[in-house]
């Protein structure tokens, strides 16, 4: 007698009896349920990795960790999970050569200049996403150095949203698109991210961080990028010390508005790639400076919060950023989908001289990043794709695979062996070989979080604290944005709570914006990251310290330290405002002014093809208000002339072209006539244009003495004075 078949399973579907195969329905939803793993395993803890001790490394044969990160990693193919919009470029860096006492990495060494490979990418949204997201920016940058390949993968914002990596496909599933319309694309303004945050009070820093003006980076070649993870250095006699790395922007770091960068994702959604292209083709090269925060040994202990911990940073003002080298991108891809797409970033990438930490977010990502590649590329020999080739020679004993390129010569794959005397043979740490830092790991095998993670809010209140007031603004605002597109009101309340414990300003300033009662910073913190067998109290959040400290180069206002020696108008982008009857000599003679110092300009006017200027001059056009806007470019010029500003007067696009140029507090100036468009783009609240900052006018015809001034506002970026004066933006 044959026995019964067990009856195909559905999604909604479960195996009730399996000694009859008889099925019984499932709540969709898995109200009333308990966690189970893939086979059916109730799970008891989901929120933390299994560790030895609990700030000890993760352990391999945490099967539930490794379970839950292979299944997010290949959820999708053969695009991205994250990090799927991107673009990147060929460069080179070079050593400073103050970096030997801290690592032997070979590339750090003094004279050595290494290709590097850097991909850029919006972190939420597919493919076809807007560069102008709202969203962090991955920054990774592959080194081919003499020892190997080494990858730095990280982020324009230094802290991160978990603390721990067995958390990161929940965050993920979080923050993309609902799973049941698939809506919104490339946004975090819904509520399944505002649940998440809202009941992971860990991610409240790097909220704010992301609300900011760091969200929104006026260019990829004006934004930092970040490790995130506490690394380690070792040098050549194995000393190690921690260090955590930094990418600082040669032309300073700077954003968009929001409205603006709205706009831009409707006028030209490839606006940074283009960006990229556009500067590396035209010689303009992008440029970083890389920097180190080094914490020894000893001092590993020092400070009130862990440095094991993503969620946090080290303030500069505690521990210098140290300079080692500068990476310059001075050649684009020759074919998008076989270098930018196909390059694979690892963590695991590594070589002598660097090792990791136990971050229990670095430790599972170590694993993700490798399996995610397994899964896009096809199998195990993605290294041999170009993009991602080691220049060192590669000598192992594996073979085969999926597509297998190398054509392997020999009778042994193995070792050791006598057949080819012991060849490949290991490398001692003399010769070259790595070695993984030495320590002591007693301790037992548990999951838990260290106690010394638990202070959620701290930092957060310090990165709002260091803000200027305009910061601090369009953090609100973005907030108010974000929190009205959440359809449920308890979310939205949830959330509310979590911004109580951070600063009482903050949370009445965006309740205020959402006609919410403001809630007191007395209220629940609501964690239910709290295992089934865990003490909630080891789980909850300190109170953020009551002080009023703040750091400086947590800002990237014009004036802040982090922009200090960098009022360069280098590559900014100018919209010079003019039609026939301009006056094509004052234009000319500005053009050449900015562009002997590196910027360019563009001639936007009412009609294509050739500009007649007043004395019968001509220039070329660029572009019509029709084909381009303000959101555009960095500044604007309006060319004097009467019958040419009679023309744009009458213009509407022409007036909304100046118009959103104040609202987006960009520099504006206006010669002769042109100071008439100006007056004519005055809207209400904004009628005193002409005196407001950043705004430059000259009722002579000449632009000499306008053209110095007009320079020092531009390099200044932004005027975010016209929005604390109750301009909109």
């Amino acid at each position: 007698m044959s026995k019964k078949p067990i009856a195909k399973q559905s999604n909604e579907d479960a195996v009730s009896n399996p000694k009859t195969g008889d099925l019984a329905k499932n709540t969709e939803d898995g109200l009333g349920q308990f966690l189970t793993s893939n086979q059916g395993l109730r799970v008891n803890d989901d929120q933390n990795s299994l560790k030895a001790d609990e700030r000890g490394p993760t352990l391999l044969e945490d099967f539930l960790l490794r379970e839950k990160i292979t299944h997010f990693d290949h959820e999708r193919i053969p695009e991205r999970v994250v990090h799927a919009r991107g673009v990147a470029a060929h460069g080179y860096f070079e050593a400073y050569g103050n970096a030997s006492e801290l690592s032997r990495a070979a590339f750090l060494q003094p004279g050595a200049v290494t290709p590097v490979f850097t991909r850029f990418s919006t972190v939420a949204g597919s493919r076809g996403s807007s560069d102008m997201a709202r969203d962090v920016r991955g920054f990774a940058v592959k080194f081919y150095t003499e020892e190997g390949v080494y990858d730095l993968v990280g982020n324009n914002i230094p802290v991160f949203f978990i603390q721990d990596a067995i958390k990161f496909p929940d965050f993920i599933h979080a923050v993309k698109p609902e799973p049941h319309n698939e809506i919104p694309q490339a946004a975090s303004a819904h509520d399944t991210f505002y649940d998440f945050i809202s009941t992971n009070p860990e991610s409240t820093h790097m909220l704010l961080w992301a609300m900011s003006d760091r969200g929104l980076p006026r260019s990829l070649r004006m934004m930092e990028g970040f490790g995130i993870h506490t690394f380690r250095l070792v040098n050549a006699a194995g000393k190690s010390c921690f260090v955590k790395f930094h990418w600082k922007p040669l032309l300073g770091t700077h954003s968009v508005a929001w409205e603006e960068a709205q706009q831009i994702s409707g006028k030209d959604p490839d606006f940074h790639r283009r960006d990229l292209w556009n500067c590396i083709e035209m010689g303009a090269y992008p440029e970083w400076e890389l920097g180190v925060q080094v914490v020894e040994e000893a001092d590993e202990r020092k400070f009130d919060f862990d440095i094991l911990d993503a969620t946090k940073l080290i303030p500069e003002e505690l521990v210098p950023v140290v300079k080692i080298g500068k990476m310059v991108l001075n050649r684009n891809v020759d074919n998008y989908f076989a270098e930018t797409e196909q390059v694979a970033f690892c963590l695991s990438h590594m070589v002598p001289g660097i090792d990791f930490s136990n971050d229990p977010l670095l430790q599972g990502r170590l694993f993700s990043y490798l399996d995610t590649q397994l899964k896009r590329l096809g199998g195990p020999n993605f290294h041999e794709i170009p993009i991602n080739r080691s220049i060192a020679p590669i000598y192992n004993n594996q073979r085969d695979g999926h597509m297998r390129q190398t054509i392997n010569k020999g009778q042994t794959s193995y070792g050791p062996n006598r057949l080819n005397d012991n060849y490949p043979q290991q490398a001692k740490r003399s010769e070259g070989g790595f070695n993984s830092v030495h320590e002591r790991v007693d301790g037992h095998k548990i999951r838990m979080r260290s106690k010394s993670f638990v202070d959620h809010y701290s930092q957060a209140r310090l990165f709002w604290n260091s803000q200027s007031d305009a910061e601090k603004m369009h953090i609100v605002k973005a907030l108010r944005f974000e929190l009205s597109h959440v359809q449920k009101e308890a979310v939205r309340t949830r959330t509310l709570v979590q911004l109580a414990q951070v600063d009482a300003e903050l949370v009445r300033r965006v309740a205020e914006g959402l006609g919410a009662p403001v809630p007191s910073a007395d209220g629940v913190q609501l964690n239910l990251a709290v295992p089934a067998d865990g003490n909630a109290a080891d789980y909850q959040s300190a109170p953020a310290k009551a002080n009023t400290s703040s750091s400086p180069a947590l800002s990237i206002a014009p004036d802040s330290p982090i922009n200090a020696g960098k009022a360069s108008i280098k590559t900014r982008h100018i919209a010079i405002l003019a039609t026939d009857g301009a006056d094509v000599a004052a234009i000319i003679s500005l053009m050449k002014t900015l562009m002997d110092l590196g910027a360019q300009t563009a001639i936007v006017a009412t009609h294509l093809g050739t500009l007649h200027g007043l004395g019968g001059e001509e220039l070329l056009i660029n572009g019509t208000f029709q084909s381009t806007a303000s959101v555009l470019y960095d500044a604007v010029y309006v060319a004097g002339g009467e019958a040419s500003v009679a023309k744009l007067k009458q213009d509407a696009d022409a007036v909304r072209f100046v118009n959103e140029a104040f609202r987006h507090c960009k520099p504006i100036a206006a010669s002769g006539a042109g100071i008439d468009l100006l007056k004519a783009a005055a809207y209400p609240g904004a009628d005193d244009m002409l005196s407001a900052d950043g705004v430059v006018t000259s009722s002579e015809a000449q632009v000499g003495g306008l053209a110095p001034k007009f320079i020092a506002a531009i390099a200044r970026h932004r005027f975010w004075s016209r929005e604390l004066a109750a301009t909109p933006a």
